[in-house]
């Protein structure tokens, strides 16, 4: 069961590119206030992947938060606390710590309530973006100590876009075992004729 999930959120994850204009968010097209250059480039992704967990959070019905397709591994409600929580503890890495009194050890297995877990996503999305533009250019290439090596704070933010690409990939695997199709793709099926459409997720 593991290795299938693993190879369906693989098959997710390389499906093709995605059509921006089936999204509410398309930072590409309307740009991100106040950064430019590559912390721009890093605030689009992350502000993407916000628009996507939202929407595919919303779309899970409330009594499926507690679903996971094997006793081992996540459920929705661990999956989208878990990307709340690293929202909140990695970029503290490149100077941004989590806000004082929130408590995020064991925030993953916090709660099972649909309207906590999105709301915990969202703000620590709001967390995560404010993070970005806080970020100063010159600390970019600043070298830190990195899983027994080193990194810079360059690298730590496009670890940190990667971590969350990996669970948005399983959150629509996910979705998809429980019969709940991406936001995003039915907008795309709503397409005007004549419009081509991106290929699905």
């Amino acid at each position: 069961m593991k290795r299938m999930l693993s190879v369906f959120c693989l098959l997710v994850l390389v499906a093709g590119t995605v059509q921006l204009v089936a999204q509410g968010v398309n930072p590409y097209k309307d740009g991100t206030p106040g950064v430019t250059g590559y912390r721009s480039e890093v605030l689009a992704e992350v502000m993407i992947q916000e628009d996507k967990f939202t929407r595919l959070a919303e779309a899970i019905p409330a009594d499926k938060y507690a679903w996971r397709p094997s006793p081992d591994v996540r459920s929705f409600a661990e999956v989208f606390l878990h990307v709340s929580a690293a929202n909140y503890n990695l970029y503290k890495l490149v100077g941004t710590p989590p806000p004082t009194g929130l408590a995020l050890k064991g925030l993953e297995k916090s709660t099972t309530d649909k309207a906590k877990v999105i709301a915990t996503l969202k703000d620590s999305f709001a967390h995560a973006k404010t993070a970005i533009k806080a970020t100063p250019d010159a600390d970019l290439d600043k070298s830190l100590d990195w899983f027994g090596g080193k990194n810079t704070e360059r690298g730590i933010l496009l670890f940190i876009v990667r971590h969350a690409a990996e669970h948005l990939g399983q959150s629509i695997a996910y979705a998809r075992f429980v019969g709940v199709v991406p936001p995003w793709t039915e907008d795309m099926k709503k397409t005007p004729p004549g419009k081509k459409e991106a290929p699905k997720q």
